[in-house]
This record gives structure tokens, C-alpha cells and sequence, in this order.
């Protein structure tokens, strides 16, 4: 049975694993137990009160955070004629259809991490749904990746939106940033991600929808979030400039 080291040991220790702690302390203890030596991800865990069985109390959206999550996205848009010179125009890496769906099929290339179709496309892209789906890279209206407004669609892709979705067991995982971005844009982040989610509560579910938060960066130890104090931060909120 694998040990963990003496370090993991030494960062775990400032954690309780039994307290919920503050916004602002959780963000303290997240920028104290970083311990790599690259830039480490910070990501949010969200415990939600639904069914994941039932197809009404499904949670899939896009959001957009107001710092980004500090990566360089590489998107790629399915469209044809003037759509193509949008995307173009609006930055995206890999523009075009037939030849992009060739690419992908017969070379299994899926050097991208966000795909964007026009509407009128995704009949022709539909064919690559065992490739794209279960890697997440399948467009798809609910997260506003298919769509005429090819500018927006890449501008927001650009700026690190992440697809808020839970897994099987009910949970949220997404991204918020890096340890680098410091406490003020992390808790930024955290902050519109939490009052973005708690939005998105399906009206079948009932009951407590936030049941358990967690924050961690990337080889640190979970630091759960008191879900009372989110609420009362959450009440005089504002982005900071």
C-alpha cells in the first residue's frame, strides 16, 4: 500500500478534515498547502442534492469565470462560409468542417480542448459523437457551444469558460483558477462559480441542493467550505477590479 511522503504529511496537518472552514480561510489554506513546483490547479468539489438518474435534475451549463482559469485554450470551430472568416477573425486555432472531421476520425487528432459548431453544421459533426462525447468535446447548445455567434462562442472559450456538470455520483467538479493568482482573484472565482451554481438548482429538486464544498489544489489535501459563510459573503459580493 502506497504511503504518502513527508511533505504531503507536513501540508497535510494545517487541514482539519473535520472543520468547515471560511471562504477566506479556505483560500488561505489553499495558497499555504500548495507544494509543486509548477503552477498548481485549484478546483472545487460541489456534493449536490440530486438524482442523478433522473434526467430533470441534470447540471450542465457554461460559465464563465471573471479571472479565466490561467490555461491557454485551443478551440476549434466547425462552420462554413462566412462563419468561417468569424471564427477566424475572433481567434479560433482550427477552423473549417469536412477536413476537420477527416482529421479527427482517420488520425484520431484531438489536439483542441474546445469545440464550437453553427447550427447548421451539426448534422455533418454529429458523426463524430463517439469521438467527441465522451471526452467532452462534443459542441452542444446547453453549454453555448453551438451557436451562430461564433465571436462570443470563441471570445468566451478563449477566456477559460469551463462546463459546470455533475458526474454519476451527483458532484461538481471544475477548475478556478491556479495557486498563482493569489487570494483576491481566487476567491473572485470561487465566489461567482458558487452563486452561478446555486442558481442552476432544477425545480424537481427538493431539499438542500449544496450539501458539501471542498477546495484543493492540485497535490494538496481537500479544505471543505462552509456553505452558511458562502451565503453571507455572497450577500455584499462584488468582483474586485
Amino acid at each position: 500500500m502506497a504511503t504518502k511522503g513527508k511533505k504531503y504529511n507536513e501540508i497535510r496537518e494545517l487541514v482539519d478534515p473535520k472543520k468547515s472552514y471560511t471562504v477566506d480561510e479556505a483560500i488561505k489554506l489553499i495558497e499555504e498547502t500548495k507544494s509543486a513546483k509548477f503552477d498548481e490547479t485549484v478546483e472545487v468539489s460541489v456534493k449536490l442534492g440530486i438524482d442523478p438518474r433522473h434526467a430533470n435534475q441534470q447540471i450542465r451549463a457554461g460559465l464563465v469565470l471573471p479571472h479565466g482559469i490561467g490555461k491557454d485554450i485551443t478551440v476549434l470551430v466547425f462552420a462554413k462560409g462566412e462563419k468561417e472568416k468569424e471564427a477566424q477573425n475572433a481567434g479560433a486555432d482550427y477552423v473549417g468542417l469536412e477536413d476537420l472531421i477527416d482529421k479527427i476520425s482517420k488520425e484520431n487528432w484531438l489536439d483542441f480542448d474546445v469545440s464550437i459548431a453553427t447550427p447548421d453544421v451539426m448534422s455533418t459533426v454529429a458523426k463524430l459523437g463517439k469521438v467527441l462525447g465522451p471526452r467532452g468535446l462534443m459542441p452542444t447548445p446547453k453549454v453555448g457551444t453551438v451557436t451562430f455567434d461564433i465571436e462570443q462562442a470563441v471570445k468566451e472559450a478563449k477566456a477559460g469558460k469551463i462546463e459546470v456538470k455533475n458526474d454519476k455520483g451527483g458532484v461538481v467538479h471544475a477548475p478556478i483558477g491556479k495557486v498563482s493568482f493569489g487570494s483576491d482573484k481566487l476567491r473572485d472565482n470561487f465566489l461567482v462559480f458558487m452563486e452561478s451554481l446555486t442558481k442552476m438548482k432544477p425545480t424537481s429538486s427538493k431539499g438542500t441542493f449544496v450539501r458539501k464544498i471542498t477546495l484543493a489544489n492540485t497535490m494538496g489535501p481537500g479544505v471543505k467550505v462552509d456553505f452558511v459563510n458562502v451565503r453571507e459573503v455572497l450577500k455584499g459580493f462584488q468582483v474586485a477590479a
